[in-house]
């Protein structure tokens, strides 16, 4: 299963709670000395919510992995310091299913869906300014970035929230409110939606 959305729209918690195993498509950014970061339109910060920042091919390397044996090995990520602070062992052992989640997941739809391990691609999405809220105050409880950087991005992302979910839709993700989600998720769980032994 592959879970995307805006950032702030409540991956994560949707994904905590959900009880599969989950592999956190975050830890695949790249460093933040990476020359080939893109920027914002007009600005020197990095644009972080842009697909060029993050490595796609190492995060369907993992999910194959995973998909094929039960297990593989992951960055750790450090999102305030945007670097990788080492490597950790995901190990799902014989679960018929996993939750991929990440901004970027939709990215993803077609390859997965090409390698025959796509179970479902959702696309959470609660509204701009209750989004807009929930990323900013994240944001500052983990010190992610610094209060202007995440005022800026706060704004420009609640601004664009509409086309992100109009391009990842166009990716292939079903965009859905947290109950339909969850309800999804119960279904590809049961074997309803699964087109493989292992899928994400």
């Amino acid at each position: 299963m592959l879970l995307c959305g805006p950032s702030g729209s409540g991956k994560s918690l949707l994904a905590a709670r959900s009880g599969l195993p989950v592999l956190r498509l975050d830890d695949f950014y790249k460093e933040g000395t990476d020359p080939t970061l893109p920027t914002v339109p007009h600005s020197s910060d990095i644009d972080w919510d842009h697909p060029g920042s993050w490595d796609a091919d190492a995060a369907v390397a993992a999910i194959a992995e995973l998909c094929r044996t039960g297990r593989t090995r992951v960055p750790v990520y450090d999102l305030s310091l945007s670097a990788r602070t080492g490597a950790e062992a995901v190990d799902i052992g014989r679960t018929p299913l996993f939750l991929a989640e990440g901004i970027f997941a939709a990215e993803l739809v077609t390859r997965c869906r090409e390698l025959g391990v796509l179970a479902d691609a959702l696309c959470l999405s609660r509204g701009p300014v209750t989004t807009f809220r929930r990323r900013f105050a994240r944001d500052l409880r983990e010190g992610r970035k610094s209060v202007p950087f995440l005022l800026r991005r706060g704004w420009r992302l609640m601004r664009q929230e509409r086309s992100v979910i109009a391009r990842q839709t166009a990716l292939g993700a079903y965009a859905c409110d947290r109950d339909e989600a969850m309800g999804r998720l119960a279904d590809a769980a049961a074997g309803r939606c699964a087109t493989a032994r292992t899928a994400a």
